[in-house]
């Protein structure tokens, strides 16, 4: 008798509206009719996820999640940790799911677990900031409480250019970050509102605000970098050009790079794949060029 392959699920049974605990049984079904012993592990507090991976038994073949970017986030940094990598799949529960968007994953739960079983492997990059793992997107500033904050229907609801207005509209209780910021080709100093780097076509449940020409597999991140404005003219600039995601404001500053690095006197708090990345004053982001396989519908 042939041996089976081997399937470590891991999965948040809170994310989003928790329609996992629904689906729980059907998307086993269909690991086990592709011919996979299958492992079902339920996440029990932040970091578990990470802990599953790189504490695993040997002889898995392939580790699929369930949850929103956080609980990916957390299955990449536990792969990024192993010796041995294994390709993952993704089945997304959460509230945005941009990473799922990026690469065309069904938001259909059993959509998803067919494209882990039947889809192909895709080869992408992953982030790090200072040492931490990112799958798409780490940011500070003015955007990245909202952002997350704000639930994805309420964002639907609003459209993304009331919604950029509706950001706007909390600036005067914010601190721009000063910041010097070094990369590959150049440097800039300045009084920044916010900043990204991103590998990603969708952020915060937003698609178009990344830039043209994104390859998720190109060694690459795009970073976009929003400076303080001085006056209302700067503001109603910046404000245009973010509510028409043509970014060509030249308050608004994009780079591509592999490796960039922040500076400030001050400590500022990040934000890694929505979650919170801890405070930094000097922030190291460097691109891990196709460090992790995931299973794709193309």
């Amino acid at each position: 008798m042939m041996q089976k392959k081997k399937l470590l699920f891991i999965y948040n049974p809170h994310s989003g509206k928790a329609n996992i605990r629904s689906n729980l049984l059907d998307i086993i079904d269909i690991f086990v009719k592709a011919g996979y012993e299958v492992t079902a592990y339920p996440t029990q507090a932040h970091g578990d996820a990470t802990s599953a991976v790189t504490d695993r038994s040997p002889g898995y073949d392939i580790i699929a999640c369930s949850g929103g970017d956080g609980t990916l986030n957390e299955v990449v940094s536990g792969m990024m940790m192993s010796k041995e990598k294994l390709p993952i799949g993704y089945i997304p529960a959460g509230s945005t799911n941009d990473f799922a968007r990026s690469l065309k994953i069904s938001n259909r739960m059993l959509k998803a677990a067919e494209t882990v079983t039947d889809g192909n492997i895709y080869s992408c990059d992953v982030g790090s900031l200072n040492g931490d793992y990112y799958i798409y997107v780490a940011a500070f500033g003015i955007f990245t409480d909202v952002t997350y904050a704000t639930p994805q229907n309420i964002k639907n609801t609003l459209g993304y250019s009331a919604y950029v207005i509706e950001a706007i509209r909390t600036l005067p209780q914010v601190k721009p970050c000063h910041m010097h910021i070094k990369w590959e080709d150049g440097e800039i100093e300045d009084d920044f509102l916010f900043g990204m780097v991103t590998n990603s076509i969708s952020v915060g449940g937003f698609k178009g605000i990344t830039g043209k020409d994104i390859y998720l597999d190109d060694g690459y991140h795009e970073v976009t970098l929003i400076r303080n404005p001085t006056n209302p003219v700067e503001l109603s600039d910046i404000v245009r050009s973010l509510a028409d995601r043509r970014m060509d404001s030249d308050h608004i500053v994009t780079i591509k790079s592999r490796r960039i690095l922040f500076e400030s006197d001050e400590p500022v708090s990040w934000t890694r794949d929505g979650e919170f990345g801890g405070e930094h004053s000097r922030a190291e982001i460097i691109v891990h060029p196709r460090a992790i396989d995931i299973k794709v519908p193309f």
